[in-house]
């Protein structure tokens, strides 16, 4: 379909047609596209990959990219821009090769977060969502990624960096941009954001080792399950400020007297407080 200039979003004054790709680029871009389209029963629902294809062309979501989207999948531009604008992942602007969030959610806000963020902000001199000149750093602070075990947690083009300092945190942003390989403590091992956007558009993983990267939770997540299951054996927990590892009670060492909360140990609800027994409750009258 052919998109006009009044399909934009906004209101006021029409903007401009966006410029179209380059013959080469628009015809590989075509061939992912349909590949992408394929695995839908309606067309319309391959949007989000989709937009994840363009940004990994030119690092965001361009109006070029809005408009090939909608060309592919027969929607207005206003269509695809609605959805680009409401989701976090998809940039709006030209952003770094890593993208640097930082969590400022409570957990890892409270444990060392804020701090870490305020103070990468000055190491690279841009405030939230800039980018450094060299153009290698984005820099943002991100929602919870469900690491709270693991805090204060960084996160790079989505990988884990966990229990994270002031000192390693600024040590990492100087090896990204420096060129220096970093690691991330665990999962797949890091791209350019341009790769983690086409993964990410449903395309293989080409890195060594990412198909047997794995991650997990951590000990201090785990732990109750470990309980209810009645393992027996103790878990070993690092402590997130290098502490040496520590032993966590076992299931056998828990009784009811002194285990370290209601939700510690599978009991009845009365057991679990026996300063308290609970007993049936009386029917009125009785």
């Amino acid at each position: 379909m052919t998109t006009t200039p009044s399909q934009g979003v906004g209101l006021g004054m029409p903007q401009l047609p966006a410029p179209a790709y380059p013959d080469d680029v628009r015809a590989r871009l075509e061939t992912d596209a349909r590949e992408i389209i394929a695995r839908y029963p309606d067309s319309r629902s391959a949007l989000l990959p989709m937009l994840h294809l363009v940004q990994s062309e030119e690092g965001h979501v361009t109006r070029t990219g809005q408009r090939f989207c909608a060309e592919m999948l027969d929607l207005t531009t206003a269509e695809v821009a609605a959805v680009a604008t409401f989701y976090s992942m998809y940039r709006r602007g030209p952003s770094g090769d890593y993208q640097v969030g930082v969590c400022t959610n409570t957990l890892c806000a409270v444990m060392g977060g804020d701090a870490i963020f305020e103070a990468l902000q000055d190491h690279l001199g841009v405030g939230n969502g800039g980018t450094t000149d060299d153009g290698k750093v984005t820099l943002e602070h991100i929602e919870c990624n469900a690491a709270c075990d693991f805090a204060p947690v960084v996160m790079v083009n989505w990988e884990f960096f966990d229990n994270q300092t002031v000192a390693s945190a600024k040590r990492l942003v100087d090896d990204l941009r420096s060129g220096v390989q970093v690691d991330p403590t665990r999962g797949a091992p890091l791209c350019t954001f341009k790769d983690t956007a086409r993964i990410l558009a449903g395309f293989p993983d080409e890195r060594e080792g990412a198909v047997e990267a794995g991650g997990s939770a951590g000990p201090a997540s785990l732990i109750g399950l470990r309980l209810a299951k009645g393992e027996t054996q103790p878990v070993r927990v690092v402590h997130p400020r290098g502490g040496g590892p520590q032993d966590q009670p076992s299931a056998e060492r828990l009784s009811s007297a002194e285990h370290l909360s209601s939700h510690d140990a599978p009991q009845d609800t009365s057991a679990s407080d026996p300063s308290h027994p609970a007993g049936p409750v009386a029917e009125e009258g009785e």
